[in-house]
């Protein structure tokens, strides 16, 4: 996958897009400098190259009565890419799952990141699902105390050198 060329005017577009994905484009175009057209050109160039992958709006979990976040860490019994398939395949069904990471350096094999609304749907979730997935060896839940950082912005600075 090759690297887009990006210049300081796309580093400046990307950082607003990131703060707020709402924006209008003369918003944009007014925040970063530009004209509109040439804006929105920039901007469906991002798309077209895959730097922008989507845009999302976030929602508040607690407001929703979703008071519970789990981080789960699964071994599997095989290490076959058809038992990692199969075992991706069926977290990602879930809607409770936000996050599936396939890691290294630890005991485990995965990582989710799990939201529920309290420690009962938490306990039949995993009882009932995570558990009844073919291969999942062994389970070790963590739950989040106080959310310190939680950011979608990704760094951009690396890229203006």
């Amino acid at each position: 996958m090759d690297k887009p060329q990006l210049d300081k005017m796309d580093i400046r577009i990307l950082r607003e897009l990131q703060r707020n994905g709402a924006i209008t484009n003369l918003e944009l175009a007014e925040k970063v400098g530009l004209s509109p057209s040439p804006c929105a050109r920039r901007v469906k160039q991002l798309e077209d190259n895959g730097v922008i992958r989507g845009q999302v709006t976030l929602l508040d979990g607690a407001r929703l009565d979703l008071k519970l976040t789990a981080l789960i860490q699964i071994s599997m019994d095989r290490h076959t890419p058809d038992r990692f398939e199969k075992f991706e395949t069926k977290v990602a069904s879930y809607p409770e799952v936000i996050e599936c990471l396939l890691i290294t350096g630890q005991s485990a094999d995965y990582q989710l990141k799990v939201v529920v609304p309290d420690m009962q749907y938490y306990q039949e979730f995993l009882l009932n699902k995570i558990t009844r997935i073919e291969g999942v060896s062994d389970v070790h839940s963590s739950f989040m105390l106080r959310e310190v950082i939680n950011s979608t912005q990704l760094p951009l600075d690396h890229l203006l050198n």
